[in-house]
């Protein structure tokens, strides 16, 4: 630890040069620590696999791992894995090159368990939880180098159980080169395993932009060796699910509040209940989301976790059964089209969707929806509330008012539609309100302050404040912005359907990566900042090469993005999981007959399985530089339909 090093070096201050003696000391004695683990440190080569992980993020290359037992076992991150390389080879600190046989993950954590045909290997010695400290120092080692020793990264450990409970926080440098490595301490001793984690995603590539930052995360080799025997029996360790969200989004001080209970989920097998407050956890008290989630994130599927809620005035104790899987969470859909302006009361129905179970109920523009089963409806959101509550197959009543006279219609929730309807009614007038002269509309070219990136527009010269817009935001390939193209597309559609179109540009001829997601959620809110968005309407398109941080950005801002559009692109990889408070709608569009078209129907059912609502549209126009205007018309048609119920 710091204060033993400290205090073996307390001598040196009367020293003729005190800094440089206790500079060398320091050093000295990181050395030794990284000696005493060096004999269990070893390198890990992938061979084929995936190419590319994200943009810019390689998945091939050496990494490191790390000797846990003396036949042969050693784990490393999930991370190298995640391309699923058709061969691993491990080179141990003797030089021997062995193969390597994957046997199982913990996907809690994230780390991968691999064996090789060797005995009598070196075994770290581990540094016991008690005594993990803030301030200690800690050294990340890595061995990918053609050499005797291993690489090393010196900082602290800056905080404990991070990612809720589940890590060791360090600003020693970390990156690929070293995740699979330990993090040690002044001892030698492994104070975990180095990998990329987020609190707030989820998946072996989960934290991975934070390389580098200053931010590292290691899990305890103590938590890893507990579960070491699970692992050699080759099963994957998958996280505990429960199936429930609340009723607040702030972790830090909401009270856990359960909002809804996923269908078929283990709280709902378990009998918890929407409005069920959690007030303890295996026993242990608690207040706040977060130290419930704290509690959970430890847990693994089939585990079984003691509740205590508030239920009314009773008080509960319920068991529940973690699940490694939920049901996915599919959209139940109605096919109305809300009228955007707002009504004193109800919601008053713009376009009933042909087909579609509001069709066949006989349902009518303009009808007015005040109530939806036993709920009061005022706003549209009301509406999408009970809808996210219920399963597609659902029959409820909902009371209208129709020229004046009350009326009861039976509706049956369908699932969502697959294709996109043949005509969409356009946007009616956009508002009364007189339009400030400063507000600019049409083509507008512009740099973002802070961040100097340039970006152009296109705002309907009729807009005015009072009526909400949709944005559409596309993101061009590299080094082709398609301008003039794009907004011979896109300028009716704007206009006949009130929608803003935003174009922001590259930054070099590198391309997209995945830091411009921080640049474009900036460029949203100045948008924001200036005209009157209408939510649920938000889309980014990606087209060839800008695709995948296109999608990155929709899954990482649920909250900003309501529709995904591809354009010639490859198929979506792993995908987050859909949520009534994540859902999101993909569309995809592939020109021509290429390797990457003949792929996408099966990537389509994929994500339909998992509760996506996707639309699969094809063209054998492959020639133009941007999709034909009825492509076009297709796609403006698609984000139109965006906030349908």
């Amino acid at each position: 630890m710091i204060f033993a090093l400290v205090a073996s070096l307390g001598s040196l201050v009367c020293s003729a040069d005190p800094t440089a003696s206790l500079e060398a000391q320091t050093d000295r004695a990181v050395q030794q620590a990284v000696a005493l683990s060096a004999a269990s440190v070893v390198r890990i080569d992938t061979v084929g696999g995936l190419e590319q992980l994200e943009p810019g993020m390689a998945s091939a290359g050496a990494t490191t791992g790390l000797i846990v037992s003396e036949d042969g076992y050693l784990v490393s991150s999930a991370f190298h894995f995640v391309s699923k390389p058709s061969s691993i080879l491990v080179t141990l600190p003797d030089g021997r090159r062995l193969p390597a046989q994957l046997v199982a993950t913990d996907r809690q954590r994230m780390v991968t368990l691999l064996k090789v045909a060797a005995d009598h290997l070196q075994v770290p010695v581990v540094a016991p939880r008690e005594s993990f400290r803030v301030g200690q120092w800690a050294i990340a080692a890595g061995r990918t180098l053609e050499s005797d020793s291993p690489s090393v990264s010196v900082g602290i450990v800056s905080a404990l159980n991070r990612v809720w409970g589940k890590a060791i926080q360090t600003d020693a440098k970390i990156s690929p080169i070293n995740y699979g490595g330990p993090l040690l301490d002044i001892q030698g001793r492994v104070l975990g395993i180095l990998a990329p984690l987020s609190p707030y995603e989820s998946g072996e590539t989960a934290g991975v932009e934070w390389y580098d930052s200053g931010i590292g995360f290691a899990v305890p080799l103590v938590d890893v060796l507990a579960v070491l025997d699970r692992l050699k029996t080759g099963e994957d360790l998958k996280p505990g699910l429960l199936g429930i969200t609340f009723n607040a989004k702030d972790m830090v001080r909401a009270e856990p509040v359960i909002d809804k209970i996923r269908m078929g989920s283990p709280a709902e097998k378990a009998g918890l209940q929407a409005q069920d407050r959690i007030t303890s956890v295996d026993g242990a008290a608690v207040e706040r989301l977060s130290e419930m989630k704290h509690i959970l994130g430890g847990k693994y599927a089939d585990d079984v976790v003691i509740f205590t809620v508030q239920r009314g005035t009773e008080t509960l104790q319920v068991d529940v059964t973690l699940a490694g899987e939920l049901a996915p969470y599919q959209p139940a859909f109605l096919g109305i089209l809300p009228a955007r302006a707002a009504s004193d009361t109800g919601v008053v129905v713009r376009a009933v969707l042909p087909e579609s179970p509001a069709a066949l109920a006989g349902l009518k523009p303009q009808d007015r929806i005040i109530q939806m089963g036993e709920t009061p409806v005022t706003q549209t959101t009301d509406i999408k509330e009970q809808l996210s509550r219920i399963p597609p197959g659902t029959t409820l009543p909902l009371q209208i008012v129709r020229d004046n006279q009350p009326a009861t219609i039976n509706i049956t929730a369908s699932t969502m539609p697959t294709t996109v309807p043949l005509e969409v009614p356009a946007q009616g007038p956009l508002g009364a309100a007189e339009r400030p002269e400063s507000l600019a509309i049409g083509q507008i070219n512009a740099t973002l302050a802070g961040h100097e990136r340039e970006y152009w527009m296109y705002v309907p010269t009729r807009y005015r404040p009072d009526e909400p817009l949709s944005l559409v935001i596309y993101l061009h390939p590299t080094l082709k912005t398609l301008e003039r193209d794009v907004l011979q597309g896109w300028r009716t559609e704007c206009e006949l359907r009130g929608m803003i179109l935003l174009a922001p540009k590259v930054d070099g001829p590198a391309g997209w990566s995945p830091n411009d997601v921080e640049y474009l959620a900036d460029l949203i809110g100045h948008v924001r900042d200036n005209y009157k968005l209408a939510g649920g309407r938000t889309t980014v398109i990606g087209m060839e090469s800008s695709a995948q941080v296109a999608a990155l950005f929709a899954y990482r801002q649920p909250e900003l993005i309501d529709g995904l559009a591809l354009i010639d692109s490859k198929p979506l990889g792993q995908v987050p999981e859909n949520s009534p408070e994540r859902s999101l709608s993909i569309y995809c569009l592939v020109r021509g007959k290429s390797l990457d078209a003949a792929r996408w129907p099966q990537s389509i059912e994929a994500l339909r399985k998992q509760g996506y609502p996707s639309v699969l549209s094809a063209s054998d126009d492959a020639e133009s530089p941007y999709p034909a205007a009825e492509q076009n018309a297709e796609l403006a048609r698609w984000v139109d339909c965006l906030d349908r119920l």
